[in-house]
């Protein structure tokens, strides 16, 4: 298995609130039905925790590391042959459909995002 990790920043002039929501209530269900199509074996949403205070914190901690993401998209894949596949009409279309939803609430040129390997220790 290979995860895709994507680190979401909101769009700006989007609250964390209305982020959160849409990410939820409407991307979420988008994905979970177009994952079939495109190879996702596992889809998780990581939100960043509302404690400003421990934050700032860890950011001090770190020398001035920049702002906490909102979020963490996680999902997951077979190999990464299923995740560069060429892929039928079908699933381009799929993917497309979530570029365009993601547009609307994410800070794409703000959000990293790579594909690895999970090494678990604990």
């Amino acid at each position: 298995m290979v995860k895709l990790t994507f680190c979401l920043r909101r769009r700006p002039g989007m609250s964390f609130e209305e982020f959160s929501a849409y990410w939820g209530d409407v991307h979420a269900p988008l994905v979970a039905e177009r994952a079939p199509l495109l190879g996702i074996r596992r889809y998780v949403q990581v939100r960043t925790a509302d404690i400003p205070a421990l934050h700032d914190a860890l950011r001090r901690r770190n020398g001035g590391s920049p702002e906490p993401f909102d979020g963490i998209a996680e999902l997951w894949f077979d190999d990464v042959e299923s995740f560069t596949a060429s892929r039928d009409p079908a699933a381009q279309a799929a993917s497309r459909e979530l570029l365009e939803d993601e547009q609307r609430f994410i800070d794409l040129a703000a959000s990293p995002m790579w594909l690895g390997d999970e090494r678990v220790i604990v």
